[in-house]
């Protein structure tokens, strides 16, 4: 009977587990195209508020109001929704903001990377994270002798070491690597990178606002 119990314990507690360590996946319909986002286990805080506000609706109409071609498409800011044609964006969010939870080099920019925008380092040394603004990566490929001098900038400024393995993915595949280990990625795009390359394409004002509004439909945890 003690065993029959054990074992029923066992079966009970199990399935808990497996559902909290199974990663969130967030479905973002874009006027461009549809985009699944992967939520990172760990970073729990930028996770579970990004759900938190895809949940509320929060994202829903907003715009990409920051492209720039061969690095990223910015978005997330309250202020997009309705926003006049030309009107400089990229200020509003939340009254709070996130800690920082950089997991550099486990999570780095890679293509397709999803992160947090945030104020700089002069007003914001602790590199908090917006509460509500994101970006996701685009970026470009490097030579051996861009990644190697990047890689030393990155290893002098966070004390990690950009491997051998990573240095190549940037060489070959692109991405963002001078913003390691400085912002917190949460996420990554595991389908509809495609969009991500029509969006980072678009013409833009000299804000690096689209002159041609990319909105965000809608926003659903699948």
């Amino acid at each position: 009977m003690k065993h029959l119990a054990l074992l029923l314990a066992l079966l009970t507690v199990l399935p808990l587990s497996a559902k909290k360590d199974k990663s969130i996946t967030v479905d973002m319909l874009t006027s461009k195209g549809r985009i699944v986002l992967r939520l990172y286990n760990e970073t729990p805080q930028h996770r579970d508020n990004f759900v938190k506000l895809v949940k509320e609706g929060y994202f829903n109409d907003l715009l990409f109001h920051r492209v720039i071609e061969d690095f990223m498409i910015q978005g997330g800011d309250p202020d997009s929704r309705d926003a006049a044609p030309g009107a400089l964006l990229g200020e509003g969010g939340p009254t709070y903001t996130l800690p920082a939870e950089i997991c550099f080099p486990t999570l780095h920019h890679k293509r397709g990377a999803l992160a947090a925008a945030r104020e700089g380092d002069q007003t914001n040394p602790e590199r908090r994270s917006s509460g509500s603004q994101f970006y996701i990566v685009w970026g470009k490929t490097f030579t051996r002798e861009e990644i190697d001098k990047i890689a030393s900038h990155v290893e002098r400024t966070t004390g990690c070491v950009m491997s051998e393995e990573l240095k190549k993915y940037y060489m070959h595949h692109g991405g963002t690597p001078h913003l390691d280990g400085a912002y917190t990625v949460f996420g990554e795009v595991i389908k509809g990178i495609e969009v991500v390359n029509a969006i980072q394409q678009v013409a833009t004002d000299r804000n690096d606002r689209p002159l041609e509004d990319i909105k965000i439909l809608s926003v659903k945890v699948k």
